[in-house]
């Protein structure tokens, strides 16, 4: 489709869109095209068609969901999109001071595991950076850490005891961390993690892996992070919204860390 009047084109591209939706054929809930979609379909940059979904987003007529895409607003308002929060991002929502030790910084040869991961081959050098994490003071979590070789030269002379590479990559380099797939499980502490994380060897920990994206589902690190079990829970919200009766499907609408305090 060819972009014709002399309007800017995202300002065109958002007419198409809002159009679409007012006259019924994007209906509430539905999942929009994504930006590299849109952006074939007009001939555009996925700036312009961001542009584009940013403004029909402050008319509030469409949501976006960190990872998932961008979605067509029903009559009730979302009052908590998914997002994507980096550890100190985490810690403040909980009115807990964030902080970290570097234990290890260094580049190794990537297993298996972690190239798969980072879309590598085997044995590809990457940047390894193992930090113990800490809450008011207090260990919580420990992550291991690998990047490609690329990304991990950026952010190796930083202070990576009080920044996150969420924060440097962003805003140091303009890199946008779009989106993040995580898998989640239960694991027992070795020795290494008991030591620092205060905990019995063999304790159940929280274990989280994340692998951070940008644009164009280019992997931009691995982590796994060991949380302390009794430190960490998660809330997961789902709706089953009247347009959502007939299919039983119940749409994710947050799905958040808390962290309890200890007595």
């Amino acid at each position: 489709m060819t972009l014709r009047d002399n309007r800017p084109r995202h300002e065109q591209i958002a007419g198409w869109i809002r159009d679409n939706i007012q006259s019924g054929n994007f209906l509430a809930d539905d999942k929009l095209p994504s930006e590299s979609k849109f952006a074939v379909q007009f001939k555009v940059s996925r700036v312009t068609v961001r542009r584009a979904l940013q403004t029909l987003e402050g008319e509030h007529l469409i949501y976006r969901s960190q990872g998932l895409g961008s979605f067509v607003k029903g009559s009730k308002a979302i009052p908590n999109p998914l997002q994507l929060h980096d550890f100190i991002e985490e810690m403040r929502q909980n009115g807990l001071k964030a902080s970290s030790v570097v234990l290890d910084n260094k580049v190794v040869a990537s297993t298996r595991e972690v190239a798969s991961r980072l879309n590598l081959n085997s044995g590809t050098k990457v940047f390894c950076l193992d930090r113990l994490r800490l809450a008011d003071g207090k260990p919580i979590a420990l992550d291991y850490t690998w990047l490609p070789a690329f990304y991990g030269q950026l952010v190796v002379d930083y202070d990576l005891e009080n920044k996150t590479i969420f924060q440097i990559l962003e805003k140091e380099y303009g890199i946008e961390i779009s989106s993040g797939c995580y898998y989640l499980q239960a694991q027992n502490a070795n020795s290494y993690l008991a030591n620092h994380l205060g905990v019995e060897e063999g304790e159940a920990l929280f274990r989280m892996d994340r692998i951070s994206f940008t644009l164009d589902e280019k992997p931009v690190y691995y982590q796994q992070r060991y949380y302390r079990n009794d430190r960490i829970m998660y809330r997961l919200k789902v709706e089953r919204s009247r347009e959502h009766h007939e299919s039983g499907k119940m749409p994710l609408r947050e799905f958040r860390a808390e962290f309890p305090r200890e007595e």
